[in-house]
């Protein structure tokens, strides 16, 4: 068999997706997604294999090595296949379409996907994960093969009217789902709380978290949490939803899916305790959570939440942000062919670093012991080392060590740092270099509420620096474009990307002051609103109305690891309402609630992001203008960054500007003043950090 290196490249060399790259040598002979691939499909009478991952997938890169890369399973492909090879990440339509088929036909779904189409592009057949042999209770893939190439040669009728049947069913369904959770009953406190208990029921209450192994981060739930205490602090027993938020925070953050060296989160623990991560590190995980740690910070002040925030934006700007500012996807669970090498520690490795006393230290600190914690049965040599975890206190150690526990937080600080420098020595985990914009929106949010909270200016001049690149890089002609890499910006943008990218450029209005981010904001929202709704059934699409017409358009309304395309714009939606005096804004907002009504209690995890939009119609209406110089405002706007007001409509500015909140309101005398409204009466302008928390607080 040829090195990969010594064969030719295949068509997707031309392609600038990482994950798309990685198999440009194959010897399969890929496609990307197109109609080129079809018309050979129709022309040669040969169905289509087409094969949905991502660059950070452990498994994707399993089943590659194992039969992609393989000469006979290719051969096989080749003869009786088009074979066609899509990043999810850069065609999320593509992705969710051909998901809902997978999911429908087997019962489950995941990546690596793989799915058997007529030259048409309906399925017929579908799995994810094949290896090249039996094993695992899987068939191997080479009999797949076999299998669907003599179908389609024998049974052809059969498999054609079977796909016809998946796709009419698959059609019904989409449209059944999308009403069924309809309702035009008010949103009420009852069904927040009755969607918190919902949550309560399958909370952790030793780990934190929800449900069971694997255990996901859920920030969008967690987000959640911190909303309802706000909005019902000193209402019965409304203390427990903030319990469950920092129990889960504290734990993930002491635990091995938090990265202890270098910041930042792990996709997922592969246990209940948040000890063993899937080492993949994506950037919408990690902008999410940093965001909802800035939150908790905001209403306990505990040092650790303001740390882990830091750490976490900090990370993503050390390895995760282009020159031009622009954040890549995601890093890999892999190096050197094996996941979590990169992240592993013994004892010896430490001490070769530290010498011995150092890391006889640093190991009882973060857990490293010569048993190990983990364990690969894929690869017996890593048996032995440990993943980090910080699960002990300073005074367990100090007592330990016959020293003061103020000692062990310096030297741990300072061991820290010299075992991050000897980790970049080792061979890093793959980068996926692409730029979203939905979720670049995503790290912008939490960039500007960073750095309104805790008064950091580079985290804001990243913020700025964002939404430079995105506009002059992926804005044109009215829309967004969805991906960037090696200067070159492609794919129309879906509904996610013009309401996440929305979102961070309120926030970073909210931080900065800067109406033209709020302006951009609007025009986002007006394009979404335009090209994305749906005039008949209500709701928005996931792609445009002009975009290519897939076998399903739908409508997405289930938060993944990324807020649901539709509660993402009715966030936007309310805020913009608010902020413009639209009311029919933020009724597109109670019509995206009453389109999932049913479901918000039923699967609150699922529906967290629009039970944020129930929380803020359900808060306060309570507006904040703060007028003056920037350097005059300081005072006042670091004041208001103390208090955690979810729903708090902010507005700094020089002066009176075109927004309502604003009209009239001018600085006098180079002094800030701070106006105080809510429900529509306001108070007399507060000059003072002392008078404006009297008035948000009131008294």
């Amino acid at each position: 068999m040829a090195g990969s290196d010594e064969r030719p490249p295949n068509r997707l060399a031309g392609e600038t997706s990482p994950y798309l790259l990685q198999h440009a040598r194959n010897p399969v002979d890929w496609y990307p997604w197109g109609e080129e691939a079809f018309a050979r499909a129709r022309a040669e009478d040969r169905p289509v294999l087409l094969s949905v991952g991502y660059s950070s997938c452990h498994w994707c890169h399993v089943m590659a090595h194992e039969c992609f890369e393989n000469e006979r399973i290719a051969a096989l492909m080749n003869a009786w296949f088009v074979n066609i090879k899509v990043d999810r990440e850069e065609r999320p339509d593509v992705d969710s379409t051909y998901m809902t088929a997978v999911q429908a036909l087997t019962g489950q779904g995941g990546w690596p996907m793989t799915v058997f189409l007529t030259p048409d592009r309906e399925p017929f057949y579908a799995g994810t994960y094949f290896p090249p042999d039996e094993r695992f209770g899987r068939p191997g893939f080479p009999r797949v093969l076999e299998t669907l190439h003599a179908a389609w040669l024998q049974e052809r009728e059969r498999l054609l009217s079977s796909a016809a049947e998946i796709v009419a069913h698959l059609r019904s369904a989409t449209a059944r789902m999308e009403s069924a959770g309809a309702s035009d009953a008010p949103v009420t406190p009852a069904l927040a709380q009755e969607a918190v208990d919902h949550l309560r029921e399958s909370f952790d209450p030793a780990w934190g978290g929800f449900g069971g192994a694997p255990k996901f981060p859920a920030p969008a739930t967690l987000g959640l949490l911190l909303m309802h205490h706000a909005r019902t602090q000193g209402l019965g027993d409304e203390p427990r939803a903030l319990e469950m938020a920092l129990l889960t925070l504290r734990r993930m953050a002491t635990g091995g899916m938090y990265d202890q060296l270098g910041g930042g989160f792990a996709r997922y623990s592969v246990d209940e305790r948040w000890l063993v991560p899937h080492f993949e590190k994506m950037l919408y995980d990690n902008a999410q959570l940093a965001l909802v740690y800035v939150h908790a910070w905001q209403i306990t002040g505990e040092a650790a939440h303001e740390r882990v925030a830091r750490e976490t934006l900090d990370y993503l700007l050390r390895e995760m942000c282009s020159p031009a500012g622009g954040f890549f996807s995601a890093q890999d669970a892999d190096s050197e062919g094996v996941e979590g090498k990169y992240y592993l520690w013994t004892p010896a490795e430490a001490e070769v670093v530290l010498g011995r006393e150092d890391a006889a230290l640093f190991c009882a600190w973060f857990g490293v012991t010569a048993e190990g914690n983990f364990r690969d049965p894929h690869h017996p040599e890593l048996g032995g080392r440990s993943v980090l975890t910080a699960w002990r206190t300073p005074a367990e150690v100090a007592r330990e060590y016959g020293i003061a526990p103020e000692e062990v937080a310096t030297r741990i600080a300072e061991l820290r740092a010299r075992m991050l420098a000897a980790r970049g020595e080792r061979i890093a985990p793959g980068l996926d270099d692409k730029v979203l914009t939905g979720w670049n929106g995503l790290a912008m949010s939490a960039l500007a509420e960073a750095g309104r909270v805790l008064r950091e200016p580079r985290y804001l001049d990243a913020a700025r620096q964002n939404a430079a690149f995105v506009r002059q890089a992926l804005w044109r002609d009215g829309r967004l474009l969805h991906a960037f890499r090696d200067g070159v910006a492609k794919i129309d943008g879906v509904l996610d990307d013009y309401a996440c990218y929305g979102l961070g450029l309120v926030d970073l209005f909210r931080a900065t002051g800067e109406v033209e981010h709020l302006d951009w904001a609007r025009d986002l929202f007006e394009a979404l609103l335009a090209r994305f709704s749906d005039p008949v059934g209500g709701g928005f699409f996931e792609t445009a109305g002009d975009a290519e017409a897939l076998l399903l358009r739908q409508k997405p309304s289930y938060d993944g690891p990324t807020p649901a395309g539709n509660s993402a714009a009715g966030l936007l939606a309310w805020w913009l309402g608010r902020y413009y005096g639209q009311p029919e804004w933020e009724g597109v907002a109670t019509a995206a609630l009453r389109r999932v009504r049913a479901h918000l209690t039923s699967a609150p995890t699922g529906f967290a992001t629009m039970l944020q939009v129930a929380e803020l119609q359900l808060a306060p209406r309570q507006e904040l203008a703060i007028v003056g110089s920037p350097a005059a405002r300081q005072p006042l706007e670091a004041e208001a960054a103390r208090h955690y007001l979810p729903w708090l409509l902010l507005a700094p500015a020089d002066g009176g500007g075109h927004l309502p909140l604003l009209e009239g309101r001018d600085p006098t005398d180079g002094r800030a003043l701070a106006y105080v409204c809510e429900d529509m009466v306001c108070a007399l302008p507060a000059e003072t950090p002392e008078g404006l928390r009297a008035q948000i607080l009131k008294g």
